[in-house]
């Protein structure tokens, strides 16, 4: 990897690490705030919905690091 190339991975992992640290920092609130207010079926949906956008982040960055 050349310079540009790592600095952008680790811009991107950082990112990623981040985004995703404060989603699940905030999921146990949100999740009873839904279960409260609306319905246990909309909290375990927010709940399932975060937890396949980790993977998905990470299967979209593999398939676009194999095509380029």
């Amino acid at each position: 990897m050349s310079g540009k190339d790592t600095t952008s991975a680790a811009i991107a992992a950082i990112a990623i690490i981040l985004g995703f640290g404060f989603l699940f920092y905030i999921i146990p609130t949100v999740t009873l705030w839904l279960a409260n207010t609306y319905s246990v079926w909309l909290a375990a949906a927010f709940d399932v919905a975060a937890v396949l956008a980790f993977f998905l982040v990470f299967w979209l960055r593999a398939r676009h690091q194999r095509r380029g």
